[in-house]
């Protein structure tokens, strides 16, 4: 069997229509080049709906301006790390707009977190501000002091609202009551920061190509959570390969309507990162910000109220949808491109979508490391393939051994990625950045796939341990890690089941050393200390987990038995 180079490309044959092989990364210098010029280019044109309320590109840009001001205000030097932890509010994309125009780098944080992920992850970007969602204050409070975090911007779900925003705040408070006491000395309100910045001066910035855009953290190969560099010309150069992709079916939206895209991914996420928020930006599109996609009622009679052309999801969110008895009060027939990421997409989701809206979902793949997406089924395709599809462009991927070796096609091999939107590397993390990228540019996936003669590459397992859940990378050290404080516990390991949900969820073997330790009091302690995707869904005691003859813990023995 002859082995196939990635430089003989077979995907390209393959190609729709339209389709160009490479993008130009350097048709702009930076993501604020990208937003600016939209700024201008669609300044009347709305470019986020939330609660009922637009906002015109004019009004995110004259926001972000301001706060940008403020920000350079606060002292803060170019290159200096500010943190975002909040949801799919219209605050979350103009302060990724001030934080990048002022010259500083983005880190998103997950808004679940809790006090023991956040204070890893402010310490480790070394980040010296925060925008946060007032009703996860009080998990800044707990580890504040141990980071360093200088500056807090709090943030209401009712900031930009007007008057609606009084009574929004009012039920989010008091009658649901989603903020949890707490006390953040000498943090500052979002209006308040927008306020003081109109006061002050906004120095415009000169950001380039290879200046950082923003640390996105993921475990990467091991338990400790690392924050992928991503610099701004490796985002640009995933919008306009994203851009490209899509083309053929955004140019079938009606010349009236404006590209309406729904973000029900969080945007801190990735994903809705780029192909939501960026994207949305470039092409003067409008996005529907979904605050918690969790409320499927609330999802649905939001997207009601709409015109909508793309919607990037999840496999568990498509499903929810399906199996939610308001599904049809949504018209779908304006849809031109369901995209499914961030896990796999199960066939059968795929066959009621298609039957019941009339667009299939295109399949993706890619990781925060590259900026994330890296190979996608085309926007032509009439069914689900099953497959992650093809290198979009500019983009290539090989299968490989454990010696760097292509394999031939056809064989699994792990799956590696070379592109303009390739991360620079893990922060501050030399030696993790050696175990995944080749001294080519290639970045090692920890996939394993298989390619065929089309150039398409399907997935077939995992060579690193890690637990995919509903989109979501859960590495088992960090969950043993922690399981391994509680009281009782000798030893424990935690593997991933498959789960009709989620796609995958954790399974937690433990050893007691306590023969009193309950489940109760180890489900307890998670709650306390990881966030909610993160906690096993099963709980098993065993009297001995099984180990190599060094003494290492056998995961996969372990996924094995049922």
């Amino acid at each position: 069997m002859s082995t196939v180079t990635a430089a003989d490309k077979p995907w390209l044959k393959h190609y729709p229509e339209g389709v160009p092989a490479e993008i130009d990364p350097s048709a702009y210098r930076s993501l604020v080049a990208l937003m600016e010029e939209s700024f201008a280019k669609y300044a009347g044109r709305p470019a986020y709906s939330f609660l009922g309320k637009e906002w015109t590109y004019r009004e995110v840009d004259d926001l972000s301006r301001a706060l940008a001001a403020y920000l350079q205000g606060l002292g803060l030097q170019r290159g200096d790390r500010v943190a975002v932890m909040m949801p799919n509010v219209p605050q979350y994309p103009i302060a990724v707009a001030a934080i990048l125009r002022a010259g500083y780098v983005l880190v998103n944080v997950n808004p679940l977190y809790t006090a023991r992920e956040l204070e890893h992850q402010l310490k480790d970007s070394g980040a010296k501000a925060i925008f946060i969602i007032e009703n996860f204050a009080h998990t800044l409070q707990q580890c504040r002091a141990a980071t360093p975090v200088q500056h807090v911007v709090l943030c209401a779900m009712g900031d930009l609202l007007g008057a609606k925003g009084l009574i929004v705040n009012l039920v989010v408070r008091h009658v649901k009551k989603l903020v949890p006491p707490f006390e953040l000395p000498g943090a500052v309100r979002f209006n308040s920061a927008v306020a003081r910045g109109r006061k002050g001066v906004y120095r415009a910035v000169d950001v380039g190509p290879d200046d950082v855009a923003v640390l996105q953290y993921t475990g990467g190969t091991t338990g400790v959570s690392k924050g992928a560099v991503l610099l701004h010309r490796n985002l640009i150069a995933n919008v306009l390969q994203s851009e490209a992709w899509e083309a053929p079916a955004r140019q079938t939206i009606p010349p009236h309507e404006q590209p309406t895209a729904v973000c029900a991914l969080p945007l801190y996420h990735i994903f809705a990162f780029t192909v939501n928020m960026m994207l949305g930006m470039r092409t003067g599109g409008k996005t529907i910000l979904i605050p918690n996609p969790r409320d499927i009622s609330a999802v649905l009679k939001e997207l009601s109220k709409h015109t909508f052309h793309s919607f990037p999801a999840v496999n568990t969110l498509f499903n929810a949808l399906l199996n939610h008895p308001d599904f049809d009060t949504v018209n779908w027939r304006n849809l031109r491109v369901t995209l499914g990421g961030g896990m796999a997409v199960q066939a059968a989701v795929a066959k009621r979508w298609l039957e019941r809206t009339g667009c299939p979902i295109c399949e993706g793949y890619g990781l925060s490391e590259t900026s994330p997406s890296a190979c996608c089924n085309p926007v032509t395709a009439k069914e689900f393939s099953g497959t992650i599809g093809m290198p979009i462009p500019s983009t290539e991927l090989k299968c490989m051994d454990d010696e760097g070796n292509e394999v031939p096609m056809g064989t699994p091999g792990e799956i590696a990625i070379r592109g303009p939107q390739v991360m620079a590397g893990y922060w501050q993390r030399p030696e993790e950045t050696a175990k995944v990228m080749t001294a080519d540019g290639w970045f090692r996936t920890g996939d394993i796939g298989v390619m065929d003669e089309r150039g398409y590459f399907k997935i077939v397992d995992r060579k690193k341990d890690m637990i995919l859940v509903s989109g979501f990378n859960v590495y088992p050290n960090e969950v043993e890690d922690v399981v391994a404080q509680c009281e009782g516990v000798l030893e424990c390991a935690a593997v991933g089941i498959p789960d009709e949900h989620s796609g995958e969820a954790v399974k937690l073997v433990v050893v007691k050393k306590d023969p009193a330790l309950t489940e109760a009091q180890i489900r307890a302690f998670c709650e306390e200390r990881l966030t909610g995707y993160k906690r096993p869904k099963v709980i098993e005691f065993r009297t001995e987990l099984p180990k190599s003859p060094v003494g290492k813990i056998l995961r996969r023995e372990l996924r094995e038995k049922k």
